[in-house]
């Protein structure tokens, strides 16, 4: 039996303003309801005995430590600039405010 019905369907799209035709109502209830069904599946399975994982491979902290590096020129980068202006990049004003 469906969860997911193609009336359930029509209304939720006409709530958002979506307009789908009867064979897309009919495909997105079918795939709804596939999906409402593998949720279900592991609702099943999940259990308070069986921890919650988010990665199937435990992980550690994959992050590096910052290192401080050489950096680009701020005057031969600003050279290169098509504007700049008091060591900043100058760009076309895109808001009506001063």
């Amino acid at each position: 039996m469906s969860r997911i019905s193609t009336d359930e369907v029509a209304r939720v799209a006409g709530l958002a303003r979506i307009a789908l035709t009867e064979e897309e109502i009919t495909r997105i209830a079918g795939e709804l309801d596939v999906i409402a069904s593998a949720v279900a599946t592991v609702s099943e399975v999940a259990t308070p005995d069986i921890p919650a994982t988010s990665h199937p491979i435990p992980l550690s902290n994959v992050w590096r430590d910052d290192v401080v590096g050489p950096t680009l020129d701020r005057d031969e980068v600003m050279a290169q600039a098509p504007a700049a202006e008091d060591g900043m990049f100058m760009v076309p004003q895109i808001l009506e405010e001063d």
